[in-house]
């Protein structure tokens, strides 16, 4: 029998497909509900086993396929959106389940933030079976909402059906495993770990601080805060230090109705790349706020911290037009004088008040506030210290100043007050100079009581600034009260003349004082360019009233102006950012850069460490130091082995060192604290420090031994 070439190929393959049926065998239905498509998402459930024989759970997964630029949610959302929820209802043999969440990604949006998945992601399921190795038949109920410029719920009803044969791997066992893997869990070795978790800030608007330390350099941290009900979290700010091994975050933190952040049990999330990790842990609280104190007892701090204010070195640079006040009443009548010391009373308190309402302002606005702040803001400074120059000007007799025509016409509808007719209006504008120009630092009760009003609302700052603003006029009101002590003063003579040059003289070093500070923020090319223009717009007064008196006396204050701008830059820093925080070393003291993960890690070895807190502005802080941390036996034990020194710059704006004030309640400086073993979460020294407490503070924090032998050096 002859085959012809067509009929040979045929049957080939005939034979072919009968030969590939017999090697494949049965075939076998993979373990996957159909999908459910949308125009948003498809939907699936999968199972990583064929069978249930053996087992007591089953590896499930709810797949989504998103379609581009949209997304779906984490089991934390957010500030919006939810994760996908199932209910299992019809199911058979099935005692529960537990959802697991892979690593999210964060969505920012018009400052909103959420955590999702986009593109794809698979949501691991564990099923517990009621009876193990007999069959289950798994009916999902699942309800999701999928989001991109407008969210669109999302509903699937899925079924899935598994025998009790063996529970031999699938085709979706690898992807299944690929996302499991990406969920954090709560393992030691991952090389990441957060040390410490507190609150800082108001109460009401805190944030969240938490020192995080890595094996590795961080390359790109990111941190997933959730829980309690009642709290939201904003954008992280992370600050790396040891050499990107640690990362100081700070968390914005929203509250609604009694929620509070301090004593919170979280859920945290950590990634880096791909590493993750996630920890439970208790946020403690910062430093007890004085507002646990009764408010009575907060204000007669805020009076009693304003009279010492007095007495602090902060207002040295002011004594000058103090004691010209006084010295200007010398034979006055009692009530020229009464009504004098009363109006540059009510300038001081009118300077709290304005103070006040700024700080509440900027506080409302979501702004770090402190005391003395406003000496981190150049223009202040530039605007103080022209106003010194002229008010030394002015003590040397080079010019008076004219006030505007409104408040002259004003001051004329009034009583001419001491010498040179000085109307009230002229000292309400000098009490109220004086007290701007005391606010560079802090005082014995002012910290508990600025800490009291900077962590309450406009009504508590108000009212507790006021009463500090009291405390400060108290010596303008005790002679407003009796008017015999500035009457029994020398009468204004030839005399008064030396006297004021030499007061004059104080205002210029004050002058001098603010330059340097100036030039530490912008630079000594932008101290000379402020003194520039100063000088040529007194240059030009000076042309256009050479006819006169006051051409020669703007002529003379334009000379003063070059003056201090050269003493000012002379005396400061290269460079218009300041120095870095704590990298200013002193005359004995090795200072290290102030870095609060370091002190963390530093307290777990044993180690005793003592913070400083400064800033260029602040006369306390140089008083401190040059009385007490510079000198022995204080300096010895600093510079010693046994004790770290760090030293943390706030003459700039710092976020890092206002949250690190407000964990202790505190919102200017001086500030001291020392951290060691016995004492982890630091003990706060007072405002005027003194070589006993900083001993004491230093043996509490060791254990004792540190400062043995101390008293014998």
């Amino acid at each position: 029998m002859k085959f012809r070439a067509s009929q040979l190929l045929i049957l080939l393959a005939l034979l072919a497909s009968a030969v590939g049926s017999i090697a494949a065998g049965p075939a076998v239905a993979q373990p996957a509900s159909p999908w459910v498509s949308t125009e948003f998402a498809d939907i699936r459930l999968i199972s990583a086993v064929a069978g249930t024989e053996g087992r007591e759970e089953i590896p499930l997964g709810l797949e989504f396929r998103l379609a581009e630029g949209w997304k779906v949610y984490w089991r934390s959302a957010g500030d919006a959106g939810y994760p996908p929820q199932v209910t299992w209802d019809g199911s058979d043999n099935l005692a529960g389940t537990e959802t697991l969440y892979p690593v999210p990604h964060r969505f920012s949006l018009f400052g909103l933030e959420t955590f999702g998945y986009k593109d794809q992601v698979v949501y691991p399921i564990v099923a517990r079976l009621a009876r193990s190795g007999a069959p289950l038949a798994l009916t999902a109920q699942v309800n999701a909402l999928a989001c991109s410029e407008i969210c669109v719920p999302l509903e699937a009803t899925l079924s899935l059906d598994l025998p009790a044969g063996p529970a031999e791997p699938t085709a979706f066992t690898q992807l299944l495993n690929r996302w499991t893997a990406q969920v954090p869990r709560d393992l030691p070795g991952v090389g990441l770990d957060v040390v410490s978790a507190r609150a800082a800030g108001d109460p009401q608007s805190p944030t969240l601080v938490l020192t995080v330390t890595s094996a590795e350099p961080i390359n790109s941290l990111d941190v997933f805060p959730e829980g309690p009900e009642g709290l939201s979290y904003g954008l992280p700010e992370i600050t790396l230090s040891d050499s990107a091994r640690a990362a100081t975050v700070r968390v914005p933190v929203g509250t609604r109705g009694e929620a509070r952040l301090d004593g919170a049990d979280l859920r945290l999330t950590l990634v880096d790349g791909d590493r993750f990790v996630e920890r439970p842990l208790t946020v403690a609280a910062g430093a007890a706020p004085a507002g646990a104190a009764d408010l009575w007892a907060v204000l007669g701090f805020a009076l009693l911290g304003g009279l010492i204010l007095n007495l602090m070195p902060c207002v040295l640079p002011v004594l000058s037009l103090k004691l010209v006040s006084v010295l200007n009443y010398g034979g006055a009548e009692r009530g020229a004088i009464r009504r004098g010391f009363l109006a540059s009373a009510a300038g001081i308190v009118a300077s709290f008040v304005l103070l006040a309402g700024i700080l509440a302002g900027l506080k409302s606005a979501g702004v770090a506030v402190g005391w003395g702040i406003q000496f981190q803001q150049p223009l202040f400074l530039a605007a103080m210290a022209t106003v010194v120059l002229l008010f030394a000007a002015n003590l040397w007799g080079w010019f008076e100043v004219a006030l505007p025509r409104a408040l002259a016409d004003f001051g004329g509808r009034l009583p001419a007050e001491g010498a040179h007719g000085k109307g009230l209006v002229g000292h309400f504008l000098t009490g109220a100079f004086a007290a701007l120009l005391a606010m560079p630092c802090s005082a014995p009760f002012l910290g508990t009581a600025v800490g009291f009003a900077l962590a309450r609302g406009p009504a508590e700052i108000l009212t507790v600034f006021a009463i500090m603003g009291i405390g400060l006029a108290l010596p303008y009101l005790a002679v407003a009260a009796v008017p015999s002590i500035a009457r029994a003063l020398p009468r204004p003579g030839r005399w008064m003349v030396t006297f004021r040059r030499i007061l004059a003289l104080a205002l210029l070093a004050t002058g001098v004082w603010l330059l340097t500070v100036l030039a530490v923020q912008i630079g000594r090319t932008g101290v000379l360019a402020v003194a520039g223009l100063f000088v040529a717009g007194a240059v030009v007064l000076a042309l256009l009233h050479r006819s006169g008196r006051g051409g020669a006396g703007l002529t003379g204050a334009a000379i003063l102006a070059g003056v201090l701008a050269v003493a000012g830059v002379t005396h400061a820093p290269e460079g218009g950012s300041g120095r870095p925080a704590g990298t200013q070393p002193d005359r004995t003291i090795a200072w290290e850069a102030f870095d609060r993960a370091e002190i963390d890690r530093m307290v777990a070895e044993g180690a005793v460490v003592f913070v400083d807190v400064t800033a260029d502005w602040c006369i306390t802080c140089k008083v401190n130091k040059q009385l007490v941390l510079e000198t022995d036996p204080t300096a010895g034990l600093l510079s010693g082995g046994g004790v770290t020194a760090m030293q943390a710059d706030w003459t700039n704006p710092d976020p890092a060192i206002s949250d690190y004030l407000a964990s202790f309640g505190r919102y200017g400086i001086p500030f001291n604290a020392v951290y060691g073993p016995a004492a982890p979460e630091g003990i706060a020294l007072p405002e005027l420090l003194s070589a006993a407490a900083v001993k004491e503070a230093i043996d509490r924090a060791g254990g004792g031994a540190r400062t043995a032998g101390l008293d014998s050096r």
